[in-house]
């Protein structure tokens, strides 16, 4: 009887360390929640989903011999997903400001600010220029709660007048609307503001003055500490051993600071 409420400990052990059942093939798996449309995070790429922190998932799995699983969520239900088992951690370009309680989290990895993408030409050259204006936002972001409002409202003072916040699925969907005219400006994160500007060279631009900064960290489940600080230590070898930066700079994101030591 001891032997075997041992092993079932174990195997509770090892459901609580993934987030989820093993792999076909016997190996622990890890499968990442992410949001499809987050480019050079994460996204789809034919018929194979890629990104930044989807290529840095993988390289742990494989240093850690473990099965990677890339799961797209609506980002919306992450918590849900997360907390049901579906997935065994949020990763992809997440951010940590305003969620500190909600999730264990791994060191933050990335020094991310949020910065505003206009058209090229546009007569709004600083965040004061964007009163009256049109500015979209993804949803359940920082800088959405920010611009609402609902922040340390730093930016809002900087504004001084008031504008209308476009709230929006995806950053794919905010980016088309600036394109179309349907919102004057996008509030988003730095790398991806500078992957919408390499896709359409000459399209966008990008506002000097930066709306807020924050930084990037994988949100696993509450406790769930086994887990990150697993995937934490390989992290930390893929900086020392230079992987992290190599790959950063597949994805034209090396100029963002790469902050876990």
């Amino acid at each position: 009887m001891k032997k075997l409420v041992l092993m079932m400990a174990a195997c509770v052990a090892a459901c609580l360390f993934t987030g989820c059942d093993k792999a076909d093939d016997g190996k622990m798996k890890l499968v990442v929640g992410f949001d499809a449309d987050f480019p050079p995070y994460g996204f789809k790429s034919g018929s194979e989903y890629k990104g930044f922190d989807l290529d840095l998932a993988r390289e742990v799995c494989v240093r850690r011999g473990w099965t990677f699983v890339a799961n797209p969520i609506n980002w919306d239900a992450k918590d849900m997903e997360l907390n049901s088992g579906s997935i065994s951690c949020i990763w992809n370009g997440f951010t940590m400001q305003g969620r500190e309680a909600g999730y264990t989290w791994s060191e933050p990895y990335v020094d991310n600010s949020q910065v505003v993408l206009v058209k090229t030409g546009s007569p709004i050259k600083t965040l004061k220029d964007l009163a009256g204006k049109k500015v979209g936002v993804q949803t359940d972001t920082p800088v959405q709660k920010e611009l609402a409002g609902k922040g340390d409202k730093k930016a809002v003072a900087a504004l001084g007048k008031t504008f209308t916040l476009i709230v929006m699925p995806n950053y794919n969907q905010a980016v088309m609307d600036l394109d179309s005219g349907a919102v004057d400006a996008v509030a988003l994160d730095i790398g991806v503001a500078k992957r919408k500007m390499a896709d359409k060279p000459g399209k966008f631009e990008m506002l000097k003055e930066i709306v807020m900064t924050e930084t990037y960290g994988i949100g696993f489940k509450k406790g769930n500490t086994q887990l990150r600080d697993e995937v934490q230590a390989t992290l930390k070898e893929m900086v020392k051993d230079g992987t992290m930066a190599k790959i950063a700079a597949a994805y034209g994101i090396e100029g963002n600071a790469l902050i876990l030591k």
